[in-house]
């Protein structure tokens, strides 16, 4: 996505440029300036910055990034935070603003950041913060740039309190309470298990009659699993057994020693069987005699100096492609639900927006979204379907409409899921204050 907020050490984010918080003589410092110095190699970088010599507060140069996993690293002075009324916000932004517009001008395609300023020069990190993300946003608008934040103390992100409530009251009445049910269940999983044959053992040697700690409604589940064939066929379902005539029927009044071939793969298959073995193939559709099993002729008596002929082999022939399955599948995709390229087309149309609008409010990149407009079978990814929910404003049972057609659901055993769900039903529709919340 264009834009994230991580928490982790900046020599170890890949991106095309970092940037370091740097001072106005270039000169290796402490903190995020002298982790990047050591991870760069110091010497190869003080020469480089010694080249360049000086750099005023509110710019930024770039060098190369040497062993750093980068190709450039962008030199960005920040100001020292004195009260608030000595152009500090001005000069941070025009930090952020500067080092922004020189990774585009080298071609960068990502960039990652520290909270500049908002270390030894005392800035406050929550103001630091809202600098940070004004200009980012600002910026991105015009521009494609990946761009990560690169915070090592999550402290810098705090909500507002009376949202920051909200919040945790909704995961603490829907994601705690998911968790616990989920216990419960695994819980009862543990105790619903079969035994092992030596507590088997143990407990018949103690027992007349062991117990199986399995629920009634679940025991024919578990023994049809394990021998399949030891009982009784379920009866199929009314509007299955329409389209399929039943084995039983083929096989009346033949003799004990007929045999049955499958005429797809030509392999032997047993009497009364629905399905081949071997291919999986429907044996005895309704309406279509060759798709049945086929009965070997009984060979004829032979004279005993005449040599055997070899068994000829079953002829192959297919089934009409529509019989090999049930009828009620077949209905069913027929009847299929639109893809999640054309329902997300089909929702930015009923909205009258437009590409750009929908794929900058969902912070996601032009070139991502071009993928999805032009290849009707594109799988996204959960991220991806939650940030276009809320670029386009969905509801609730609009998102989960659109999250079913790309084969995800939004689940209150997730976090990052109960926070989103939040957001959407309180109508807050902002991806960068979703992300800090996310964080």
């Amino acid at each position: 996505m264009p834009f994230a907020i991580v928490r982790d050490d900046i020599t170890h984010v890949r991106a095309d440029a970092l940037v370091n918080a740097a001072n106005e003589q270039l000169r290796r410092g402490g903190g995020v300036c002298g982790a990047i110095f050591e991870a760069a190699g110091a010497r190869k970088l003080q020469r480089a910055c010694d080249k360049i010599g000086h750099c005023d507060t509110g710019s930024a140069v770039a060098t190369p990034a040497y062993r750093l996993p980068a190709h450039y690293v962008i030199h960005a002075v920040g100001p020292i935070w004195r009260d608030g009324h000595h152009g500090e916000r001005e000069l941070l932004a025009s930090c952020y603003r500067t080092s922004l517009e020189l990774a585009a001008t080298l071609g960068c395609r990502s960039i990652a950041f520290p909270l500049i300023s908002a270390g030894i020069y005392g800035y406050p990190k929550h103001e630091a913060l809202e600098v940070a993300r004004e200009e980012i946003r600002s910026f991105l608008r015009n521009h494609e740039l990946d761009v990560t934040l690169v915070l090592y103390d999550k402290g810098a992100v705090e909500l507002a309190d009376d949202l920051r409530l909200r919040v945790e009251r909704y995961i603490d009445d829907v994601y705690v309470g998911a968790h616990a049910r989920y216990s419960q269940r695994l819980n009862w999983e543990h105790l619903s298990a079969p035994l092992s044959d030596s507590v088997a053992k143990d407990v018949a040697d103690n027992a007349a009659e062991p117990t199986c700690y399995i629920p009634e409604a679940d025991k024919l589940t578990i023994e049809h699993e394990v021998s399949y064939g030891a009982y009784e066929e379920t009866p199929w379902d009314a509007s299955d057994t329409a389209a399929l005539d039943t084995t039983e029927d083929l096989g009346a009044g033949m003799p004990e020693s007929a045999r049955f071939f499958c005429p797809t793969c030509g392999c032997e298959v047993p009497e009364k069987t629905l399905y081949c073995p071997r291919c999986g193939n429907l044996l005895v559709p309704k309406g279509d005699a060759q798709a049945a099993p086929m009965l070997a002729p009984e060979p004829k008596p032979m004279a005993m100096s005449a040599p055997s002929p070899a068994p000829a082999a079953a002829p192959r022939t297919t089934a009409r492609h529509g019989a090999r399955l049930p009828r009620s599948l077949r209905n069913l995709l027929a009847h299929m639900d639109a893809g999640f390229s054309e329902t997300l087309l089909g929702l930015i149309d009923e909205r009258g927006l437009k590409d750009a609008q929908v794929y900058k409010r969902a912070n996601i990149s032009r070139q991502h979204f071009s993928k999805m407009r032009s290849n009707p079978r594109y799988q996204p990814t959960k991220t991806t379907v939650l940030a276009l929910s809320v670029a386009l404003e969905l509801t609730l049972p609009e998102t989960q409409m659109l999250l079913e057609r790309a084969g995800f659901a939004l689940s209150h055993a997730d976090q990052r899921d109960v926070i989103v769900e939040f957001f959407i039903r309180e109508g807050i529709y902002d991806v960068f204050q979703i992300n800090e919340a996310l964080f």
